[in-house]
């Protein structure tokens, strides 16, 4: 209950036991109005003033009240961003406030815990569980059954990421529930309150899932714009090199946060309910489709434009790109550029050398796909037993398999084969190589054919399609934060 008076806020802690808190007993409600003005002073020192004790007739303590400064309601920055003012300076201020906290976080094994994908997937499956024990259901088990499986999909194959974060120090004791209802944009700067007080474990997370709670809710407000500067700014205080991906999953778990409380008022007979509930729950699909792991594989006999589409699809959406005829050259020990022209299975293009090559390609794919980073593998793949191990490779990272198979007419890669000037291709591949790879080239029934003979950009957008109607078509992706030095 909050009593506002004058210029003064009152909370108090109804006596309620509900499971997950317990308020029954005074010394309860006494300990976590102290924790609650203790953990606020974190980021509104000003706002805060203390506990204040309420005496009875008897002159016993009767009960315990946070005392606060009163906000003005027109300066919460859920009204502001309603009302379409400029929020961008707080904005950044937040973010900035955010981040700082986060730095001076202790790191001890009982946050580090919190921060584990075996902790986010338990806190994902309890809300799973809660949400399919309403007696009233709000969301079909259509949309449920995705947001779950997407959810487990991307956590379980992520565990070389979770732990990344934990030994980057990464958790900390954070906000826990950071609404823009709850942030306050004054002249002074921005005051952020309500901090969750109540279970330090729902409060020690990933700083990106704390920071992301903000972005979510900018999204709700329908301004995403807002949410994805705001994730801009936290990376660029915290120096956090984050995949996008995880960017995704977190204001994914947000929503879903938000769409299991909406379930629950709707459950209490609140009006409207059901359709935020709604709400929420496509913004979460439409993140965790965002942010699925993909492992595509661009393949192609040379000169048929495989190179060209990797390195489109790579810029396009900020996947990583990894291409064989670097690899090889590394591997062989000389420069990229360096011609090594030799006939078709001799020289650095001898079985041998291709087999490391692949060996390399996949496990440098592992790596990548196992930190939430999207890979795009670009080589020939006219060998089924490479393109086995790539299928092998996705299923033990619970990744998209994507395959494409570029192709262009006769008369388009020999003139691409003429146009190539030494030094400038990485390749080496002739007329000659290019009859006999094609000739030997295993059948490849599960890639997507891709023609590039028209344009670069017909071929990309002829891919893009093929990527997007996997993860649904509409789903936006955050792309990487330029880090600046300091």
């Amino acid at each position: 209950m909050v009593i506002l008076l004058g210029d003064r806020a009152f909370k108090l802690k109804k006596p309620v036991d509900l499971g997950f808190l317990d308020f029954t007993t005074l010394e309860a409600r006494r300990k976590v109005c102290h924790e609650e003005v203790r953990l606020n002073r974190r980021l509104a020192p000003d706002v805060y003033e203390g506990v204040a004790d309420l005496v009875g007739p008897d002159g016993q303590v009767c009960e315990h009240l946070v005392v606060m400064r009163r906000m003005p309601d027109e300066c919460r920055l859920s009204a502001m961003v309603r009302a379409g003012e400029p929020v961008e300076a707080p904005l950044r201020q937040v973010a900035r406030m955010v981040a700082s906290m986060h730095t001076r976080s202790p790191h001890t094994p009982r946050i580090d815990e919190q921060g584990s994908g075996k902790a986010l997937r338990s806190r994902w499956v309890a809300s799973f569980n809660e949400v399919r024990a309403l007696p009233d259901p709000v969301l079909g088990a259509g949309i449920l059954g995705e947001i779950e499986r997407l959810t487990l999909r991307f956590i379980d194959g992520r565990e070389p990421l979770f732990a990344g974060r934990v030994a980057d120090c990464r958790i900390v004791d954070g906000h826990g529930d950071l609404l823009a209802d709850d942030i306050f944009c004054l002249d002074s700067g921005p005051q952020i309150l309500d901090c969750l007080e109540f279970d330090d474990r729902l409060r020690f997370l990933d700083g990106l899932d704390d920071a992301a709670f903000l972005a979510m809710d900018l999204e709700r407000l329908e301004a995403p714009r807002l949410a994805e500067l705001f994730l801009h700014y936290y990376a660029e205080f915290s120096g956090d090199p984050a995949s996008p991906s995880l960017w995704h999953h977190y204001v994914a778990y947000r929503a879903f946060v938000r769409t299991k409380v909406a379930c629950l008022r709707h459950g209490q007979g609140e009006f409207g309910c059901a359709r935020e509930a709604h709400r929420l729950a496509e913004l979460t699909l439409h993140h965790l489709q965002a942010g699925a792991i993909t492992l595509v594989l661009v393949g192609g006999t040379p000169a048929t434009g495989k190179s060209t589409l990797g390195a489109a699809i790579a810029d396009r959406l900020g996947y990583t790109l990894l291409r064989s005829d670097r690899v090889r050259k590394e591997l062989a020990g000389i420069p990229p550029r360096q011609p090594a022209p030799a006939p078709f299975g001799e020289g650095i293009y001898c079985a041998d050398l291709t087999e490391r090559t692949y060996a390399e390609l996949l496990s440098r794919a592992e790596r990548l796909l196992g930190h939430g980073e999207p890979v795009i593998i670009d080589a020939s793949w006219t060998d089924a037993a490479h393109r086995a191990a790539a299928e092998q490779l996705a299923r033990r990272t619970s990744s998209d398999l994507i395959a494409l198979r570029c192709s262009a007419p006769p008369s388009v890669i020999a003139e691409r084969l003429a146009r190539r000037t030494s030094g400038v291709s990485i390749s080496d591949a002739d007329q000659a190589v290019a009859a006999v790879m094609t000739a030997k080239a295993a059948p490849w029934p599960d890639a997507t054919r891709v023609d590039t003979g028209a344009s670069p950009e017909g071929a990309l957008e002829q891919a893009l399609a093929v990527i997007h109607a996997r993860h649904a078509g509409t789903a936006r992706r955050f792309r990487r934060p330029r880090m600046e030095p300091g």
